[in-house]
C-alpha cells in the first residue's frame, strides 16, 4: 500500500509540474499608468471623434471630456459647453487605433465607472483591418460594458456569426459578472488562438470558444486588434440620457497588454 501511495504521489507531482509547465508566463509589451499629469500619451492614444453609432454619436475631442490626474484618466460625459452644437451631451474616449494592436495575449484595465441614467462606460478591442470584410465580420471584444447604475456588466462578442447568422447562444456569445461600479475593479481577457477567456479581478467570469461550424465567421480573431475606453451616453440599448445626473466619469488606473513568448501557433 506504501509503494501505491508513493507512486501516486510522483504522478501527482508530475502532473502538477505538467500543468504549471503549460501556463503562460505572461510578458508585459505595453502600458499607460497615466503618471503624467495633465498628460494625454500621443504615441499612445488617439481621442475618438463623433460618428453615427449609438456608441459614439456622443464622442467629442473637447479637453473639458478628458482629464489627467493623481496618476488616473478620467474620462467624462457633460453637458455641451457649445451652444451652437445640437447635440446637447458630450463624451470622452480614446483609442490606440492607428497606434498599437495585437494579435493573442493578455490586456487588463483598472477603472472605476461612474452611474447616472444612460451611462454607458466601455473597455473593448476591434479589428485592425477589414480582412474578413466590414463589421461585424472582422469582430468585435467588449470586455466591459455598465449600464446605468447596474451591479453587474457584460462581457461580449460580436462576428457575423453571431450578428447576421444567428450563432448567439452556440457557443453563448456574451456573459454578465457582479461587481460594485463605486470601487476598482481589474477588467481583463486572455486571448488564445482557440479561445477568450473574459476576467474580472482576475478570475475567470466568462469563456467564447473557437468552435467547428459549417456557418462562416465564427473565429474572426486570429488578426490584430486595437483598444478603446470611452464614457459612453445614451443609445438603444442603455436608455435615455438623464442630463441633470451628468457630469458622469470613468476613472481609469492603468491599462496594461501581455504577451506569450512565443506567441502560440494558429491550431
Amino acid at each position: 500500500m506504501r509503494h501505491h501511495l508513493v507512486f501516486l504521489g510522483l504522478v501527482l507531482i508530475q502532473f502538477r509540474g505538467a500543468v504549471q509547465a503549460a501556463a503562460p508566463e505572461w510578458k508585459l509589451v505595453w502600458q499607460d499608468d497615466f503618471a503624467k499629469a495633465d498628460f494625454i500619451d500621443p504615441a499612445k492614444w488617439v481621442k475618438v471623434g463623433r460618428g453615427k453609432s449609438d456608441w459614439n454619436r456622443h464622442m467629442s475631442k473637447d479637453p473639458a471630456c478628458y482629464e489627467v490626474k493623481d496618476g488616473k484618466l478620467i474620462l467624462k460625459g457633460i453637458r455641451n459647453p457649445d451652444p451652437a452644437d445640437p447635440v446637447k451631451v458630450i463624451t470622452g474616449g480614446l483609442t490606440t487605433n492607428g497606434k498599437f494592436e495585437f494579435t493573442y495575449g493578455k490586456v487588463e484595465i483598472r477603472a472605476k465607472l461612474g452611474c447616472s441614467k444612460g451611462a454607458w462606460p466601455a473597455f473593448w478591442m476591434l479589428s485592425n483591418s477589414t480582412v474578413y470584410g466590414g463589421y461585424p465580420h472582422s469582430g468585435e471584444v467588449d470586455l466591459m460594458e455598465h449600464l446605468n447604475s447596474d451591479q453587474l456588466f457584460y462581457q461580449t462578442v460580436h462576428s457575423n456569426y453571431t450578428l447576421n447568422l444567428g450563432g448567439k447562444d452556440k457557443p453563448p456569445h456574451s456573459g454578465t459578472a457582479k461587481l460594485n461600479p463605486g470601487e476598482f475593479n481589474i477588467f481583463g481577457l486572455e486571448w488564445f488562438p482557440d479561445k477568450l477567456v473574459f476576467t474580472l479581478n482576475g478570475k475567470q467570469t466568462f469563456v467564447y470558444p473557437r468552435i467547428k461550424t459549417d456557418k462562416p465567421g465564427q473565429w474572426p480573431f486570429d488578426q490584430p486588434f486595437y483598444l478603446l475606453i470611452d464614457m459612453q451616453l445614451g443609445g438603444a440599448w442603455v436608455g435615455a440620457i438623464d442630463e441633470s445626473q451628468l457630469p458622469v466619469q470613468m476613472e481609469i488606473d492603468w491599462v496594461k497588454v501581455y504577451q506569450n513568448q512565443p506567441v502560440p501557433p494558429i491550431p
